[in-house]
């Protein structure tokens, strides 16, 4: 079991040093407010059918007004609007698109969280010093594109799987991990929030926890169970797993972290050089009963 592995300590430090400087994180019940209802039930695999403990959205409020005025979460928003949705579906990327892929970028490296990830991977001799150099490492490991459906053209990049989501052969939900995708996705009323995970009652989380265990569906399709940090911003995001993929040259790596109080499993699969998927699994909180 995961839960058994202790924390990486190296990494651990890291993290939470990017956790300290993420100062665009968005404030629980002040910038945004949750609503988690009811636990999720059992979904049986390939089931698309999911009792729903959750009337209303998981979501109640979010401050948009104050997401737009952040440059990192604008760009980002921008991004999200850009991808379709179906691997297998060949991108047709535009040269404004590409603009924005790069402005996001230029967004990200400006803010302290990304400064303290570059500075790190240099030092561990993983990234170039020079700050252009690392763009474009960044630009290759999450925009450049792939074929991830072997039948189809280069269709998928690790930027669209790990934030915006992608279905499988319209049957399994891939990615989609990403609160302000989920955020939007639900507004839309693509999403529908089925209640939260835990493994027992003592697990139950809180509304300002800011990683949950959630289930929902997505376009018709069942997320058993999806892990999400929540309110976090996307350079805290972005920098998390780069390092975690820089610092290894596995098909799959796995790593178990303590950020802030959450004991993490982070997941990063490699596709080439490029992202495959990431995703963070939320293995306990210490605040349990607080």
């Amino acid at each position: 079991m995961a839960n058994s592995r202790h924390a990486n300590r190296e990494l651990t430090e890291v993290l939470n040093q990017l956790w300290h400087l993420d100062s665009n994180r968005l404030k629980p019940g002040t910038d945004y407010r949750i609503s988690l209802q009811g636990k999720a039930g059992y979904v049986a695999p390939g089931s698309n059918s999911a009792k729903d403990q959750a009337n209303a959205p998981l979501f109640a409020y979010v401050n948009e007004e104050k997401l737009k005025n952040i440059k990192t979460y604008a760009h980002f928003i921008s991004l999200l609007d850009n991808y379709e949705m179906s691997t297998g579906v060949s991108e047709t990327v535009t040269s404004e698109e590409l603009q924005e892929n790069r402005l996001f970028i230029d967004a990200i490296m400006e803010t302290e969280v990304m400064k303290c990830a570059h500075k790190y991977l240099v030092k561990k001799g993983q990234s170039p010093a020079d700050p252009g150099k690392f763009k474009r490492q960044l630009y290759d490991m999450w925009f450049r594109l792939y074929h991830r459906d072997k039948s189809g053209g280069e269709d998928s990049c690790g930027f669209e799987h790990v934030f915006v989501g992608e279905t499988k052969h319209g049957k399994e939900i891939m990615g989609l991990h990403n609160w302000v995708q989920f955020y939007l996705q639900e507004k839309h009323g693509h999403v529908d929030y089925k209640g939260y995970k835990a493994r027992d009652n003592k697990n139950t989380p809180d509304e300002d926890d800011h990683v949950l265990n959630l289930q929902f569906s997505w376009k018709g399709l069942v997320k058993p169970v999806g892990s999400s940090f929540i309110g976090i911003s996307p350079e805290f995001e972005v920098a998390l797993f780069t390092i975690i993929f820089l610092m290894s040259s596995e098909k799959m790596t796995s790593v178990v972290v303590k950020v802030d109080e959450y004991m993490l499993e982070l997941v990063v699969y490699r596709h080439g050089s490029s992202i495959g998927t990431s995703y963070p699994k939320l293995l306990s909180s210490n605040n349990n009963d607080l």
